[in-house]
């Protein structure tokens, strides 16, 4: 098999990865990620995944690389990693009680093919006190996360329930990379 590459610094990702049991290794992108204005959120996820992975694939032509992003949106709005404390405070404020999407979009590139696609899950908070926003805030775990919250972390304690694939709410949908990655 070709050498696999992730082409992402996340470390949530990277422990993902490792439960396929495949030899891999990371070379974070450096793609520029400005989007579009006019853009669908399923879109979105799908061309920021593959401007990583071809970034990467650019470096390292013989590997398979994979590239992947994930947002979360609320009706109809992207929201992205938290500018800082007020920022997050607001988007937790925004999720309390709501249901909302959760996308990661994920791309391989290797010579032979690219195959771009993305899985969306429905998460719905809690109703959340100033309290409880105040306490998960002060942990700093939801300053690196789309959506200002990590479901696997202090941060599953917001969420009442999900429909669809956990993992990718976490960042990489595992059960779909391993069938796509089957055709490379």
């Amino acid at each position: 098999m070709k050498p696999l590459i992730l082409a992402s610094s996340s470390p949530r990702r990277k422990e993902l990865l490792q439960l396929l049991q495949m030899p891999f290794t990371i070379i974070s992108s450096d793609a520029d990620e400005t989007l579009p204005s006019q853009i669908s959120p399923e879109e979105a996820v799908k061309k920021l995944s593959l401007l990583k992975a071809k970034a990467v694939f650019g470096l390292e032509p013989e590997a398979c690389v994979i590239g992947a992003d994930t947002i979360v949106v609320l009706g109809d709005k992207i929201l992205g990693k938290p500018k800082d404390r007020q920022d997050a405070r607001q988007t937790l404020e925004m999720l309390s009680g709501k249901k909302h999407e959760v996308l990661t979009g994920v791309s391989i590139v290797a010579k032979e093919k690219t195959v771009t696609f993305y899985e969306k899950t429905e998460v719905v908070f809690w109703d959340l006190t100033k309290e409880e926003i105040e306490n998960y805030l002060d942990t700093g775990d939801p300053f690196d996360k789309a959506g200002s919250y990590g479901i696997q972390g202090f941060g599953s304690v917001l969420v009442k329930e999900i429909k669809g694939d956990y993992f990718s709410v976490v960042g990489l949908p595992v059960a779909r990379l391993s069938r796509e990655l089957r055709a490379f």
